[in-house]
């Protein structure tokens, strides 16, 4: 099995059939296997050699599904930017990585100020030639069909995934080929099953960006024959609308899309109901969150985690799990599944394995684990270690005995107070108990005495009268002294990363010139 397999096997099953498409046009599979032909032997021409690394810059459009594959099958290294961080991460990234050659659409903000100002000596844009530079549309209409092309080594890099880069120079992530078919495999025996049979073609709702985690979804319903329509810049009301419109029945959000779907009124979630799959990945979401999605949006709920350094799904709580939960074993909602096959998850406390339950780093192996850091000698902030076949994910939690895997949180945020180590997430959950309460960030910030005091951000619901003198009084039922904060801070909303992830050092900068009370 191959990327290009999947392409040409997906174009002889499904031919005619709408394959992608976004609000300006579509294209069958049969269409798509062609114009993804013709841009690899189009990049080529232009004489990018194999195994060069290339920019790109695109919306969440069509295009940016095409220039994936066609990198992909060419044998090239695709690094995709995200339209909304802006030129300052598109520059460090590209100082980064050095490419040689951006893909780039003029209509994204900035974008033509960024191609015109980067030293990137080919230049490929969407529409009409450019400045002398190439045009990606003649690329796909007028470039000869190619000769049968070598198969990319499954070992070879088909692209390096950065960071977001809100603590630091971002840093790039190297993926193989076999990493994104061990992605595949995983997606449609764990993610997906079960969900693409049915009287219609499946179709997936891109929400999100599809050059994160929405696009783990392309290939799957690719293989599968399933309609993928992408959304540019979406808000809650437009994927109610898409829902509606395509007729959708899968798509994958991130916890704070969900917490927003979630002030409609069941009138307006009704086009919902009929999905088969609603995933949620990306940060963990709060369980009462998860149980009112259950009932108001779809009982079809499926969350996944992994990360760029290890592509997901690593772990699944599927479809069953979650109607478990509702039936009787209500503390799997806070976990993140068990593991997916192929992959092997160790916990560990200074390189020590530790026991179910004992909370620990992960430690992941299998194939879907990157074989590294792109320019990892060079770099001395890259959080996560590699070591051997293993990667040292950061992240801290325990297995259950029946195999469930629970997150306490990232080493990094680990807030140690009075001599004892407090896991945010720890906090955070226990608060989500305050009625009115919509969620909370926990952090902690340097204390003269405590070594560092535990401050909290929170927000409400609307119209409702939850003071931070009510919430404070609340946490000293609900935590153990050294696990209570310091002092409480309602915030009308948090702030959020490019990839709808609450944004916690921002949440820290805010917090820390609103605690001038002394410690206590």
């Amino acid at each position: 099995m191959s990327i290009a397999n999947v392409i040409s096997t997906a174009a002889e099953k499904y031919g005619s059939n709408i394959a992608v498409q976004d609000s300006s046009r579509s294209v069958s599979f049969t269409e798509l296997s062609d114009r993804v032909d013709r841009l690899a032997a189009g990049f080529a021409a232009t004489g990018i050699d194999a195994g060069s690394t290339v920019l790109v810059l695109l919306p969440n459009a069509v295009a940016s599904v095409e220039v994936d594959l066609a990198l992909t099958i060419g044998g090239f290294v695709r690094v995709a930017l995200n339209p909304r961080v802006g030129e300052r991460d598109w520059t460090r990234i590209a100082d980064d990585c050095r490419p040689s050659v951006l893909i780039f659409d003029p209509t994204v903000a900035g974008a033509l100020e960024f191609a015109s100002t980067a030293s990137i000596p080919v230049l490929i844009t969407t529409g009409e030639d450019h400045d002398g530079g190439h045009s990606l549309d003649s690329m796909a209409t007028a470039s000869p069909l190619p000769a049968r092309r070598p198969e990319p080594h499954p070992d070879s890099l088909c692209a390096l995934h950065y960071s977001s880069g809100t603590t630091g120079v971002p840093k790039g992530a190297q993926r193989t080929h076999a990493n994104r078919l061990a992605s595949l495999d995983a997606m449609l025996v764990h993610v997906l099953a079960g969900t693409m049979e049915g009287a219609e073609p499946p179709v997936f709702i891109h929400a999100g960006p599809v050059i994160h985690t929405s696009g783990l979804f392309v290939l799957p319903f690719l293989a599968s024959g399933g309609r993928q329509v992408l959304l540019d810049h979406a808000r809650p009301v437009d994927v109610l609308a898409a829902i509606a419109s395509y007729g959708g029945t899968h798509t994958a959000l991130v916890p704070t899309v969900i917490a927003k779907l979630l002030e409609f009124d069941d009138t307006e979630l009704a086009p919902m109901h009929r999905m088969r799959m609603l995933a949620y990945a990306g940060a963990p979401m709060p369980v009462k969150h998860i149980r009112q999605a259950y009932h108001r949006i779809t009982p079809n709920l499926v969350q996944y985690y992994g990360m760029v350094e290890a592509i997901p799904p690593l772990t699944v709580l599927d479809i069953a799990d979650h109607h478990r939960a509702m039936r009787e074993d209500t503390d799997i909602l806070s976990s993140v599944g068990r593991t997916c096959a192929g992959v092997d998850i160790d916990f560990q406390a200074d390189h020590v394995p530790v026991p179910d339950g004992q909370t620990g780093e992960l430690v992941i192996r299998g194939a879907a684990v990157s074989p590294g850091y792109h320019n990892a000698d060079s770099r001395t902030d890259l959080g996560k270690s590699h070591a051997g076949d293993r990667l040292y994910s950061g992240d801290l939690g325990f297995r259950t005995a029946d195999g469930y895997i629970h997150l306490t949180g990232r080493g990094k945020d680990m807030i140690i107070t009075g001599g004892y180590n407090v896991y945010p997430l720890e906090v955070e959950q226990a608060l989500r108990a305050i009625a009115d309460l919509t969620d909370v960030v926990a952090v902690g910030l340097p204390d003269p005495v405590w070594g560092q005091r535990i401050l909290v951000a929170y927000t409400a619901a609307p119209n409702t009268s939850l003071d931070e003198d009510r919430v404070l009084a609340e946490s000293r039922l609900l935590l153990p002294d050294y696990k209570r904060p310091k002092s409480v801070h309602r915030l009308h909303a948090f702030p959020l990363t490019p990839l709808g992830k609450v944004d916690r050092v921002a949440v820290a900068r805010i917090l820390s010139p609103l605690t001038v009370e002394p410690s206590s």
